[in-house]
Order: C-alpha cells, then sequence, then structure tokens
C-alpha cells in the first residue's frame, strides 16, 4: 500500500482535533479519549492508510446462501442418467434446464442469472469445496469464514486478515455487514467492520455527561446491533445465518475499539444520510434479500468507502420438501441479484464491484424420503460483475465416483479468495490466507 502523505496525516489530525478535542463535545470526553487521543494521532502517523477506498476502487460483496444450498438443483446435471436415478422425484426435467452446455443447465428459476451469463456478466465455479469435508453447518461455516484446513482452528476470518494487513488506517465501515452481528468472515487482531440491520440502528447516541463509558458503550452496541426479526436483514427460513466473530478482549483491543468509536460515529452519520437520501434507479422485488441488496446499492451509489460488503440469505437447510422451498429461495435470488446488477449498471459502477455467492456445503446426492437431501459437500457458486470473465469454471463433479454418498470438490475454495484478493482487491493473497493458492481466470 502506498504511504500516506503528510498532508493526508495532517488532515486526519485536524479532523479528529476539530470533531474531539476541538468542539463542544470536547467538554464532556470521558478521560480514557483524553489518554489515547495522542496513541491515536500517533498511529495514524505510522500506519500506512488505505487510499484506494470503496468510493473510487473495487468493491467485493459476499452472498451467503445459509443451510447448505442444493448445488445439484442449482446447477442440474440434465444429461446424466445418475442425476435421475438418485433423485426420482426432486430431480429437474431436461426441458425445465436452463440449458449452459450440453450436459447441465440453471435451475428454471434463474432465468434472469442465465441472462446475466449470456450478456458476460457471470461466471460459475463448478465442484467448490475443501478436503477432509465436514458435515456440520457451524464448522463447515467458520472453515469458509476462516479460510482453514478442516482440521485447523482459526480465531481471524479471511476478510479480518485482509482489515488486519492492508486496511491500516481504514475507519470502520471499510467492511459493512447487513446482519445482527458481525459476522467470523470478519474478524480482525484490530475490529474493522461495522454490521446492522437497518441504518436506523447504526447511530451515535450521546448519553449522559457524567456516564464514563458512553462512547465505548457506544461501540459495543454498535457491533451487535438489535433489532426486531422483520428487519432488512432478518434471515429468511429460520436456518442457520452466517457464524458471529469475537473481537478479542485484552486491554489493546479495548484501547482499540475506544479510539475507534470516535471514527463510527462518523460512519453512522454518512450511513444515514445516503440511505435516506439515496434513490434507487431500478424497482428491486419483495424480498429480504432484495431489500439488502437495495440498500448497498445505494451505499454504493452515495460514495461510502467501504471495500466488503456481507450479507446472508437463509433457508436453505432443506431436509424435506425441497423442490417447493427450494424453488422459492432461487427466485428471490435470482430477482435480488438482477436487480442489483441493473441498479450497478445505471449508476456506471458495475465494471467496479464482484459478487460472490457462496454456501457452507452443498447436499447430498440422492434425495431423503421426506422429498429433500441431506448435508453434503461440494457445490457450485456464482461470481458476477462488469470485470468478471463469463463461462463454466473447473469440472462438474462426478456423479458416479462418490465419497461417502457425497459429490467430490475440485476446486478448492480458497483459490476463489487468493482470486478475489490478489486480481480484485490487489493485495498479495498468501498474506490473507497464509500460503499460496492457485488463481483462477474468472478475472483478468
Amino acid at each position: 500500500m502506498n504511504e500516506p502523505t503528510s498532508r493526508s496525516l495532517h488532515t486526519r489530525r485536524e479532523f479528529l482535533r476539530t470533531t474531539l478535542l476541538g468542539g463542544a463535545f470536547s467538554l464532556t470526553v470521558p478521560f480514557f479519549l483524553e489518554q489515547t487521543f495522542m496513541t491515536m494521532d500517533a498511529l495514524a502517523a505510522d500506519s500506512a492508510i488505505q487510499t484506494t477506498t470503496g468510493k473510487n476502487g473495487t468493491i467485493l460483496i459476499l452472498l451467503q446462501l445459509a443451510g447448505g444450498n442444493d448445488g445439484l438443483n442449482t446447477v442440474i446435471p440434465y444429461a446424466d442418467d445418475a442425476y435421475y436415478r438418485a433423485r426420482p422425484k426432486i430431480g429437474l426435467k431436461p426441458n425445465q434446464c436452463l440449458k449452459l452446455n450440453s450436459y447441465c443447465g440453471l435451475n428454471p428459476r434463474l432465468v434472469g442469472l442465465k441472462s446475466l451469463y449470456d450478456q458476460g456478466h457471470m461466471g460459475l465455479i463448478q465442484g467448490v469445496g475443501y478436503p477432509n469435508p465436514n458435515r456440520s453447518h457451524f464448522r463447515s461455516t467458520e472453515i469458509w469464514a476462516t479460510g482453514s484446513d478442516a482440521n485447523d482452528a482459526e480465531a481471524q476470518g479471511w476478510i479480518g486478515r485482509y482489515f488486519d494487513n492492508c486496511c491500516k488506517g481504514s475507519d470502520p465501515s471499510v467492511g459493512i455487514s447487513i446482519s445482527r452481528e458481525v459476522p467470523q468472515t470478519f474478524a480482525a487482531n484490530e475490529p474493522r467492520g461495522i454490521s446492522f440491520m437497518q441504518p436506523e440502528q447504526f447511530r451515535y447516541k450521546k448519553e449522559s455527561a457524567s456516564d464514563p463509558t458512553s462512547v465505548d458503550s457506544f461501540y459495543r452496541v454498535l457491533q451487535q446491533p438489535g433489532g426486531d426479526a422483520g428487519g432488512v436483514g432478518s434471515n429468511e427460513g429460520g436456518s442457520i445465518g452466517a457464524i458471529s466473530g469475537s473481537a478479542p478482549a485484552d486491554g489493546s483491543s479495548l484501547d482499540y475499539l475506544r479510539r475507534t468509536a470516535l471514527d463510527a460515529q462518523v460512519s453512522s452519520d454518512r450511513i444515514l444520510e445516503i440511505s435516506r437520501k439515496q434513490k434507487s434507479l431500478v424497482d428491486y422485488p419483495k424480498s429480504q434479500l432484495a431489500n439488502n441488496f437495495n440498500l448497498i446499492g445505494r451505499l454504493i451509489a452515495g460514495g461510502m468507502p467501504t471495500r466488503v460488503y456481507y450479507l446472508s440469505q437463509g433457508g436453505y437447510d432443506t431436509h424435506s420438501g425441497q423442490q417447493g422451498t427450494h424453488d422459492r429461495l432461487m427466485g428471490d435470488l435470482d430477482g435480488a441479484l438482477c436487480a442489483f446488477v441493473e441498479d450497478l449498471k445505471k449508476q456506471g459502477n458495475l465494471g467496479r464491484v464482484v459478487i460472490m455467492t457462496f454456501s457452507e456445503f452443498g447436499r447430498r446426492m440422492e434425495e431423503n424420503a421426506s422429498g429433500g437431501t441431506d448435508h453434503g459437500a461440494a457445490a457450485p457458486l456464482f461470481v458476477l460483475g462488469g470485470g468478471v470473465h463469463p463461462g463454466l469454471y473447473g469440472r462438474y463433479p462426478s456423479l458416479t465416483q462418490l465419497q461417502d454418498g457425497d459429490l467430490v470438490f475440485n476446486t478448492d475454495f480458497r483459490s476463489l479468495y487468493a482470486t478475489l484478493l490478489e486480481k480484485w482487491l490487489n493485495v498479495p493473497s498468501d498474506k490473507v490466507l497464509k500460503r499460496k493458492f492457485p488463481l483462477m481466470p474468472f478475472l483478468t
């Protein structure tokens, strides 16, 4: 990253002095903030402040299909008889599929995504997973969140390590999650990334001047916002959502939280102002997922500096009666993503944004007796955006050479992470993922 100029550091220090120590609020600043102000000033002077932001640089959006999306009924191997032998009830017929080639096609509810694929805005990565797959929702989500091996336990998320290594000096809004809690994906040594379900909930509220922890209290509430179940980011379907990440509890982290609460106040004002004033350029469907993308679209159009957005669509744990539920989820996914892409096109921002979908695992090859599917392993995912090279990447897993009834992966999910880090966020991936993984050609 580029070294900060003396002018940028001077401006940052002057901003802090005028907003904290130079204003009327300075008379009631808690003592600990006065003690740490000079520390914060020194950190700004010594650290590499990120010069590229989501206001003028590339943006990554991560969408979790929470619960374990059935990849076989998302990208259907309609030309393979083994698929129909394994799924006599819930298998989708060849004439229903939106054909991509002579072997596979998209779920019939993904008409919009098929159009984006044909227009050159979408890539499809086949057979994504990792060695020694785990069928636990929580453990597999944790593996995806941290980018770890299946037998390792990591505290920091892969995006959290990106924040730690590449985003020094950024304000908390470098990462935004539309959720009740900061996801484990964002967990970092120095907490960055904010989480809210509605912009109105993410607000700085000045408390009693006699309360010595008022700003600290604000930031703690900020990191774990509440809200009613019908909010913008609530998890459809009542299944597992994102795994939350916890910040370290040592004194230095507490000190950091107290200091960055000042920047969080500014972020909250900016987010609320943009969400109220910015109007969407397209009509979004009536779904919670579409509402989330609508909000992200307004934040991008309004010039938020956020580099990474995170959101989740729940309901994919389809152990019984899968067909109706999965069709609905596919329809909601298609409508939300297509409206968002159209919004970005009209903004002129599509070329700056890449969206990656993922799920903690796929489903098993065979349907069960309840008309559903059980926890599996490898599954496909989508990457969308103006910078994405369209096409099919990786190989469709064999339907006859299974491992304990599961499809065997052929693309390690960390190769996608490495590609996004190196080719999209323009940072060395080994610093984030702790080793090198092969890059993929879906980005230049």
